[in-house]
């Protein structure tokens, strides 16, 4: 008799908790994902990023737009469409620096840091309240100077573009 007390006590607290599940999905605006989309926002257009840095990284527009768009699929159920989105991203490449962050006692660099900047402008067709216009964003990455710009910069721009993908993407659909 206790035994199917427990059994059917654990069903119940089971059975409350997909409900709960099932009533917090469903009312469209908040997900697992931490976005808060509304239910009639289907589609997202985000165009390429254009480079406007000084110093060039002539792979890194295309890293920062293909991350963009493949953490919008993974995270959310919008559909990427090429123009005319529901939400549409436009960004550029604003800034790619090395510069100096560690000096040793001879007054030379022990660590150097790479450091992205990026503006986007947002605009929500559905919920024109939600739009911003050239938000910047910055990321960097720190190596050890005695190491060349070139024998670490795929690994740092990986990072860094990680990085400001992520903080786009809060700002744009999670309302961080």
């Amino acid at each position: 008799m206790i035994m199917k007390r427990t059994i059917l006590s654990s069903v119940c607290v089971i059975a409350a908790l997909l409900a709960a599940m099932a009533l917090v999905q469903s009312c469209g605006i908040y997900s697992f994902a931490g976005t808060s989309i509304q239910p009639d926002v289907k589609t997202v257009t985000i165009n390429y990023f254009e480079y406007l840095a000084p110093k060039v990284n002539p792979s890194l527009s295309n890293q920062i737009t293909e991350a963009l768009q493949e953490k919008f699929i993974k995270l959310t159920k919008l559909e990427l469409v090429d123009i005319d989105g529901d939400l549409e991203i436009v960004g550029a490449v604003t800034g790619y620096d090395v510069k100096a962050t560690a000096i040793t006692a001879n007054e030379s660099a022990a660590k150097n840091r790479l450091t992205v900047n990026v503006k986007i402008s947002f605009v929500n067709r559905k919920y024109p309240e939600e739009d911003f216009n050239d938000k910047a964003f910055s990321a960097y990455a720190d190596f050890d100077a005695t190491q060349s710009l070139d024998a670490v910069e795929s690994s740092l721009c990986e990072e860094i573009v990680e990085q400001l993908c992520e903080d786009m993407f809060n700002a744009t659909v999670a309302n961080w």
